[in-house]
């Protein structure tokens, strides 16, 4: 599928209201709900939601906006601008947050120093009635001023018959508040006892809060760093040739054929085809790679990449959104957006949350009425509230999402394009990796190592015989003999009657002689003994080398070898794969020989030979069959079933037009390092996660109980609402910053 039909159908939208992980599942139902949306998934730490399918943004938002909530629409991929205007807006949000922080602070902090140093927090004479009532008018104004956005959203859920983190805050203080006011205004009502005032609670709550909700909005900021270094490799300019003119316009001007000139030192701004000139091209920013590929006449350059040394001029063929660069952007962004299915648990836990903890608080304000000590009625309020403070599930929400937006930054920064969540998942579990040879665990570009000449005929006749009988063959051994005839300065002649055979070699005519190219059952078939030189075959195919007859006129004129070579950094990548507890299985359909000696050079002690495309999926289903989860890695597009069938599909991809859309993970380069880093970083994610959500339930369920006042009877311990919400807030930024700490991951190549 192109990235121009994903992108049609597949949206982003940025809500608006969502205040804990309850609200995710609210917003997810509402958009399933809509006619023609496929799939929806929404990012409580981003405040994003992805949807797929034909629904239009306007039904969408509408839909959002009927469960209560705000929307908007966004760009599928966000440009500089984009980013730089949500970078401005969270700033200002953030601002606006630590001063209704200090308001609220500024009220609570002296009325609970005021309690703490003995000052009275009853009321009993008409004086304190008084002041307390002034008191509890400026803590009306804080809830109202600093407040506001908890008790608008709560309002929005009641009035759509759910409830959120907003439900619980505004229940928590507003009742403590009310509490107070009744002392202050109807004293006589109560027994003296129960004449204790919560002001402080209310506003050091909303305080507190609203700093937590600051620091973590802070803390977020970091994981879409990877997005912006992606849109940060994009040019600005370019150059365009025009009419005989160079020209540099913007990058949004740049059609598609446009020749495009690029100096020494200057960003590739579109993809395209070298059309002239040579020059070394850094392609670490995409693919990880550290080393310059050398680029001439041919050559395919990518968007983002830094021209090194010469000047080019190349033909743009993918401009906008079309380039190798914003489809990168574009998935890692639906990545971070994505949701494995252990988040998909933490939502459905957190949709029962709230009406639950609201269940638990009404059981403990009665427990507390009913069967504890004096005052009654003040306990239970206090018992109450701090239930409903501390058991807002904001944690539970990030947890998950924020641990999958850095990941997947992390990895998109070492060259690896993890497609979605379930990948990501998935990967951390596998426990069996098939590797495809060519092009996997060899440089996929074959050559030839040796010519071995039988009969009359010189190397360098064979050759050019050789080379005029492939010249009508696009098989990659047929390439090699004829880069092997240039590089010797011979010229192939044309032949006649050519004819591929399939599975075994070519035959053509050549001025009255017949030319056979193949193995030795092509060889056997026409009758040609090559046994005299069994021997030599046998020799070249223990060294990885495979070897072809080439015989002229019925006799065995040659034996030419053509080899892989083996990527250099395969063996070191492959016994990482091993030394974390994978089974590494080679499939390739070369020779036995051939396929052992490769297998032996790289450490791999299970591989299956002669292995036809069509037969390595059923080599995943076997492998499944026994109980593993399988990784297949191939080029994307020949093992296209098996990587469709492996529990998660490795495309090796170029950095160029890679396999992006057929492959669960993209490998942006060749390296089988990136393969290792790629189930490293999905280990290291996923373990994050785990913390998170260990953290966040260990948080809750401990939090809950203590709140309620089990402690009370044996240690005289009953928690303050105050303490309730610092502790929320200190939760929800363990969090955060518990996930940033992928940031500092390194996969280790050894």
């Amino acid at each position: 599928m192109t990235a121009a039909a994903i992108s049609a159908r597949q949206q982003t939208l940025a809500v608006e209201g969502a205040g804990c992980a309850s609200c995710v599942s609210k917003i997810e139902q509402a958009l399933a709900a809509v006619p023609g949306v496929e799939r929806a998934e929404m990012n409580f730490a981003d405040r994003t939601v992805a949807v797929s399918g034909s629904a239009g943004s306007e039904q969408l938002i509408a839909a959002i906006e009927r469960a209560g909530y705000n929307a908007r629409a966004m760009a599928d991929v966000p440009d500089e601008q984009a980013l730089d205007d949500k970078t401005a807006a969270d700033q200002t949000y953030y601002r606006r947050l630590l001063v209704k922080m200090a308001v609220a602070l500024g009220v609570g902090v002296p009325l609970m120093a005021w309690g703490l140093l003995g000052g009275a927090m009853t009321v009993t004479t008409g004086g304190e009635r008084l002041a307390w009532l002034a008191v509890g008018l400026a803590t009306l104004g804080v809830m109202a001023f600093s407040g506001r956005h908890f008790y608008v959203g709560a309002w929005r859920t009641l009035a759509n018959h759910t409830a959120n983190m907003d439900t619980l805050i505004a229940l928590g203080t507003g009742t403590a508040w009310l509490y107070s006011m009744v002392v202050v205004c109807l004293p006589g009502y109560l027994p003296e006892v129960a004449r204790h005032v919560y002001f402080e609670a209310t506003a050091m709550i909303i305080g507190l809060v609203n700093l937590g909700l600051a620091l973590e909005l802070r803390a977020r900021g970091k994981t879409s760093e990877a997005i912006r270094r992606l849109i940060g490799l994009q040019a600005r300019t370019a150059r365009v040739l025009r009419d005989g003119k160079e020209l540099d316009i913007a990058i949004e001007q740049v059609l598609r054929g446009d020749l495009v000139r690029v100096r020494p030192g200057e960003k590739i701004p579109v993809d395209g085809q070298v059309s002239e000139g040579r020059s070394a091209v850094d392609e670490s920013m995409l693919t990880g790679e550290p080393m310059p590929v050398e680029k001439a006449a041919g050559d395919e350059v990518v968007a983002g990449t830094l021209n090194k040394s010469g000047s080019i001029v190349f033909r743009a063929t993918r401009v906008g959104r079309d380039t190798a660069l914003a489809r990168i952007i574009a998935m890692v962004r639906r990545a971070q957006n994505s949701k494995p299915p252990i988040g998909r648990l933490a939502d459905v836990i957190a949709a029962y949350f709230v009406p639950t903890v609201m269940i638990i608080a009404v059981l403990s304000a009665l427990a507390w009425l009913n069967f504890g000590p004096q005052p009654a009625l003040a306990f239970a309020i206090v018992s109450a509230t701090t239930v409903l403070i501390i058991a807002c599930p904001c944690a539970l929400g990030l947890a998950t999402p924020m641990s999958v937006m850095v990941g997947v930054g992390k990895a998109a920064e070492a060259g690896v394009l993890i497609r979605n969540g379930e990948a990501l998942q998935t990967a951390s579990k596998l426990t069996a990796m098939i590797l495809d040879k060519t092009g996997t665990v060899t440089e996929g570009a074959p050559r030839v190592t040796d010519v071995i000449a039988t009969g009359e005929l010189g190397e360098d006749e064979i050759m050019q015989l050789a080379a005029g009988l492939e010249a009508g063959s696009e098989h990659p051994l047929a390439v090699a003999i004829l880069e092997s005839a240039a590089q010797r300065g011979v010229s192939p002649d044309r032949v006649s009657g050519f004819n591929a055979l399939a599975g075994r070699g070519v035959e053509a005519q050549l001025a009255g002689r017949r030319l056979l190219l193949g193995n030795d059952k092509l060889m056997a078939e026409r009758g040609i003994d090559c046994s005299a030189r069994a021997d030599v075959a046998r020799e070249l195919a223990a060294k990885a080398r495979t070897p072809m007859y080439f015989a002229v006129d019925g006799t065995l004129a040659a034996i030419i070898a053509v080899a892989d070579p083996i990527k250099a950094d395969s063996a070191a990548a492959i016994r990482r794969l091993r030394d974390n507890g994978l089974r590494v299985v080679m499939l390739t359909g070369d020779n036995q020989a051939t396929a052992r000696a490769v297998a032996g050079q790289v450490g791999i002690t299970e591989f299956y030979a002669e292995v036809l495309p069509e037969d390595k999926a059923a080599k995943v289903a076997e492998l499944q069959a026994q109980g593993e989860l399988v990784g297949m890695t191939g080029d994307g597009i020949n093992d296209a079933p098996a990587l469709a069938l492996a529990n998660v599909g490795f495309a090796i991809g170029t950095g160029t037009d890679v396999a992006i859309e057929s492959a669960d993970i993209t490998l942006m380069r060749g390296s089988l390092h990136g393969l290792a880093d790629a189930i490293a970083v999905s280990r290291a994610t996923l373990a994050n996660i785990r913390q998170n959500l260990f953290g966040a339930f260990i948080y809750n369920i401990a939090g809950i109980p203590v709140a309620a006042g089990v402690l009370y009877p044996f240690f005289g311990v009953l928690l303050s609402p105050v303490i309730a919400g610092g502790a929320m807030a200190f939760s929800s930024l363990t969090v955060v910053s518990n996930a940033n700490r992928l940031r500092l991951f390194r996969p280790q190549e050894q």
